[in-house]
């Protein structure tokens, strides 16, 4: 059976200045097979508990390089990739192997923790505003006790990139332009967001 297709869009309705292009790249099947996979899991929770939007979410797939866009934010109620970008990942799931990430929920291990968190209130620390997150799995439960949030950077580029950028300290962070997109979405937002973070 063919895996359908899923094209990637900038869309223009509420959310404004998103990137403009004439060539956006599809994803490949196995990068929508994983997406929808974990887009289910987001709506499943999202019935059962109403403190989580049913309206977007975030996803990162830690499987598409650094250097290629493997943010998106999702439309859950049309089934739409609204917004894409890229997102560093920690410097400590750096295996020495091309391609290859490891993950830890553990203190000081400088590594991206995998699975699902909600987005929380927003505060003031040393790259200006942020998003704390709640580790919802006990595979990134302790994202408070280690400072994991969601936060802008200068150095991640706003472009893609034939390279790798740079590795923050677990945390996912991005570019400032592309956070201004993000921190619209979560304000805007009358729930609390889902982010999946997933390999």
């Amino acid at each position: 059976m063919k895996i359908f297709f899923i094209s990637l869009f900038v869309s223009l309705c509420s959310f404004t200045t998103y990137r403009g292009t004439s060539e956006i790249e599809t994803m490949t099947d196995l990068e929508v097979m994983r997406l929808t996979d974990h887009v289910k899991e987001i709506k499943a929770t999202a019935v059962i508990d109403r403190r989580y939007s049913n309206k977007i979410a975030f996803l990162v797939d830690m499987r598409i390089k650094s250097g290629k866009n493997r943010f998106f934010v999702y439309d859950l109620q049309n089934d739409k990739i609204l917004d894409q970008g890229l997102v560093a990942h920690g410097c400590g799931s750096e295996t020495g192997i091309k391609g290859e990430l490891k993950f830890s929920n553990e203190p000081n291990s400088n590594s991206t923790s995998l699975g699902r968190y909600s987005v929380e209130k927003s505060y003031n620390g040393m790259f200006g505003k942020a998003f704390r997150l709640n580790g919802l799995d006990e595979t990134n439960s302790n994202a408070f006790k280690r400072a994991i949030v969601l936060h802008q950077y200068s150095a991640v580029p706003y472009e893609e990139q034939e390279y790798y950028i740079a590795r923050s300290h677990g945390c996912p962070m991005v570019n400032e332009v592309f956070f201004k997109r993000l921190e619209k979405v979560i304000e805007s937002s009358d729930a609390k967001i889902m982010m999946y973070v997933y390999y």
